[in-house]
């Protein structure tokens, strides 16, 4: 008899579970950033990508501490949050590369790279240097900007309005350019 109601409990469990998943989407809970993760997830496992699938963990799971660092499991992450991780994923990425390539070990350099790649497609478009340029005008318009000591400010602002559509270094070095 315990086992059976041990089963009942299970199963209203799990119907709980469901409905509140499904609150969850209704009400906006999950982003869509998440859903679309899961969908590639799902896809690479039907086309048995392991590099893919690897890489689609690993970044749901960094989704997931950040989400429990956040408020809890299930706390949901905004867009600007879950892209702040998909970039902290990526830098992790590069280095990797550079460390590997230093070290002479191009098949783990290259591992590296199509996780790069695979990541790449979750950011926004990158901007081009003529928008990256403009909008570095407005940054040192903005702060006032003459010389190299200001350069802090200006990152600050150009961040601001880049809002990740650029590398930090790409940034970095057309500040250094502009105010040299």
């Amino acid at each position: 008899m315990a086992p059976r109601s041990l089963g009942v409990m299970i199963e209203s469990l799990g119907k709980i579970i469901l409905v509140r998943t499904l609150v969850l989407r209704h009400v906006g809970g999950m982003s869509t950033f998440v859903e679309n993760l899961s969908e590639d997830i799902k896809n690479a496992m039907r086309a048995k990508d392991s590099v893919a699938l690897n890489t689609l963990r690993a970044l749901k799971s960094a989704l997931t501490n950040a989400s429990i660092e956040k408020g809890g499991l299930g706390t949901p992450l905004e867009e600007a949050e879950c892209l702040a991780i998909v970039r902290k994923q990526i830098k992790q990425r590069q280095d990797s590369i550079e460390q590997f390539e230093k070290a002479g070990r191009a098949e783990l350099a290259d591992n590296e790279k199509a996780e790069l790649t695979i990541l790449q497609k979750f950011l926004p478009a990158a901007l081009s240097e003529s928008e990256v340029a403009e909008l570095l005008e407005k940054a040192i318009a903005e702060t006032g900007a003459t010389s190299k000591a200001d350069m802090g400010k200006v990152m600050k602002v150009l961040q601001e309005l880049v809002d990740g559509r650029a590398d930090g270094r790409t940034l970095s070095q057309a500040v250094m350019k502009r105010l040299s």
